[in-house]
């Protein structure tokens, strides 16, 4: 699997179909906004960045949920562990493709979601015991990572449940095992300076205002999606919501949204370097080397690993 990832603006979709297309894979999206259909242009969705030479490259999780709902990581365990499958199926590379960390961090395999379930005997056993004696318990089964488990008798009792879920494998020993299976993966990351960033997204911003992104969100609103459903999925429709329900000027609206998605950047960079600081290594491309030239290096690895 080749995974191409990067903070907002830097044009990682446009590299990610070129290589596609160069080598025949398919792409899944790591877009948390992406998947709802009726959010394009205050999501990104640069749908025209995945035709080459006239042809659509095959890409997934785009445009698979309702606007107004809310998708979870769950839900995209789910879709990529189907959409990954079928891709190899066919016979094709699997590349994915996006900005969103935590997505990201499931495709790859690091990010481990365990259900645990309700214990209802313990939870008759824990009854009977005192609060210094949970906490006991807790320490016992798992480093304290949260101190706040400890001061609600409920969440005291809940973060057991979870502990004792996971306590079948030693902690450090599983981490490194996910990082070292992650690292089979090609993963490729597309940067530019901050400067340089911010400015892509000042350009983009006002782009998307002149192509009728206030439309887009004027028409949700016409559709039924409520102010406050809009407003959850954060940035652009929180404060284009906030504009066109009149609480925001045109111009606050800009500035504030223009700052949110600026640190929006710098959180998502952030978060890769912090997936480096746990061992994952990615292969950092220089954004001015152009969409061609980088899909090449991506396309030419890809073929020279069989990834």
């Amino acid at each position: 699997m080749t995974v191409i990832l990067g903070p907002t603006a830097t044009g990682k979709t446009r590299i990610a179909a070129l290589a596609a297309e160069k080598c025949g894979a398919e792409i899944i999206s790591a877009d948390s906004r992406q998947v709802y259909r009726g959010m394009d242009l205050g999501t990104g969705k640069d749908t025209e960045d995945y035709t080459v030479d006239g042809k659509v490259v095959p890409h997934h999780l785009i445009d698979i949920a309702d606007a107004g709902s809310q998708y979870n990581i769950f839900d995209y365990r789910r879709d990529f562990q189907h959409a990954a499958e079928a891709i190899v199926k066919r016979g094709h590379p699997v590349m994915v493709c996006g900005g969103s960390g935590m997505y990201l961090e499931t495709a790859l395999g690091l990010y481990q979601l365990k259900e645990a379930p309700v214990d209802e005997l313990f939870r008759k056993q824990a009854a009977d015991m005192t609060h210094e004696a949970l906490v006991e318990m807790l320490m016992s089964l798992s480093p304290l990572h949260n101190t706040t488990d400890t001061t609600d008798r409920e969440r005291l009792i809940r973060a057991i449940e979870v502990a004792k879920a996971g306590n079948a494998e030693d902690e450090e020993t599983e981490r490194q095992n996910r990082i070292t299976a992650a690292n089979r993966n090609l993963i490729f990351g597309i940067t530019f300076p901050r400067d340089e960033i911010r400015a892509r997204i000042t350009r983009r911003l006002h782009n998307r205002l002149s192509d009728g992104m206030l439309n887009e969100v004027q028409d949700l609103l016409n559709n039924g999606v409520s102010p406050e459903s809009l407003m959850y999925y954060g940035l652009e429709y929180r404060y284009l919501t906030l504009h066109l329900t009149g609480e925001l000027s045109f111009d606050d609206m800009f500035r504030q949204l223009n700052t949110a998605i600026h640190q929006f950047a710098k959180r998502q960079m952030t978060w890769f370097r912090r997936m480096e600081g746990k061992g994952l290594k990615i292969n950092w491309l220089d954004g001015h080397t152009g969409p061609e030239a980088n899909a090449a290096i991506i396309a030419e690895t890809i073929l020279l690993q069989g990834n």
